[in-house]
């Protein structure tokens, strides 16, 4: 992009797109040429305990340009966009100009269009959600979900499925119901310059492929080393792709080839998903093609 140096100093910009589709490259680019604080949208980055596996910023990138909201939330511990837009508030408003970027496109709508403020899940209703999972499957939620929640939410999610439930019979009122009563967004899209990376699915499934591969040479397998004492597949940090196959690897239920594999093709899945919400929801944004960057 060559006029990213001319970008105004103050205006924030948004950069959205597939997993491995180069966003945190041209967030860097960005802030080097043009000054800004680099700020994560992906939900699974803000988690401390897996670095190499979600590709999250290394030494080095940290080294060409200040970062917030990666790494900063133990594994343990349930976040949500609600938590982040919190979190996001005040980077908005203290400086320098933010370059949000990231792949949860839940995010940046809830970002530029607003959050409904909902209650948070009781408890009980939570476990009432994962017994019926257990027995049922997600299936069974969606069945009980009303129809106009069911439209517009992503039903091949199983954790977007399982909050409509949630919230559903928590407070009485469809999730659909919330979203409508939705306070005013915190950053309108009018006032950004926001990019949707729209990668090409060749291209972008030759980079998961190789981006994995040197994930596990680069030490993701190290990290999975380190879970593996007291391993909890239903800590919410766990359900980074990949990380139940490396540690099927190191248990020795499958080689590595195999684990390579069923990770690269669960983020390939991934990815479809995503670049088929962003192409249905960002037609706004300025469309950009990674493999011209």
């Amino acid at each position: 992009m060559a006029e990213i140096a001319d970008l105004p100093a103050d205006r924030p910009v948004l950069i959205a797109g597939a997993t491995a589709s180069g966003k945190s490259e041209l967030a860097l680019r960005i802030a080097e040429a043009a000054g800004g604080l680099i700020v994560n949208a992906d939900a699974i980055q803000v988690y401390a305990d897996w670095q190499v596996l979600t590709a999250r910023p290394g030494e080095a990138d940290l080294a060409r340009a200040p970062h917030a909201l990666y790494g900063h939330v133990p594994g343990d511990v349930a976040y949500s966009v609600g938590h982040w837009l919190r979190e996001v508030a005040p980077i908005l408003s203290q400086g320098p100009r933010p370059i949000i970027v990231g792949g949860t496109g839940l995010y940046f709508r809830a970002l530029t269009e607003g959050l409904a403020d909902i209650p948070a899940t009781p408890p009980a209703i939570r476990a009432e959600a994962d017994a019926i999972v257990a027995d049922r499957g997600f299936e069974a939620l969606l069945a009980g979900i009303d129809p106009e929640t069911g439209a517009r939410i992503d039903r091949q999610n199983p954790m977007r499925v399982q909050r409509a439930w949630e919230v559903q019979q928590a407070t009485g009122r469809s999730l659909a119901a919330w979203q409508d009563d939705t306070a005013p967004p915190l950053l309108p899209l009018s006032d950004t310059l926001a990019l949707h990376l729209d990668a090409d699915r060749d291209w972008l499934n030759a980079r998961i492929a190789a981006r994995f591969r040197a994930m596990v040479d680069g030490g993701a397998l190290d990290e999975a080393r380190a879970h593996l004492d007291g391993w909890d597949p239903a800590r919410p940090s766990s359900k980074a792709i990949g990380a139940q196959d490396l540690i099927d690897h190191l248990h020795g239920r499958i080689d590595r080839a195999t684990a390579e594999e069923r990770a690269t093709i669960a983020t390939r899945q991934y990815a479809k998903r995503q670049r088929t919400w962003f192409r249905a929801r960002m037609r706004a944004w300025h469309r950009v093609d990674p493999a011209t960057l």
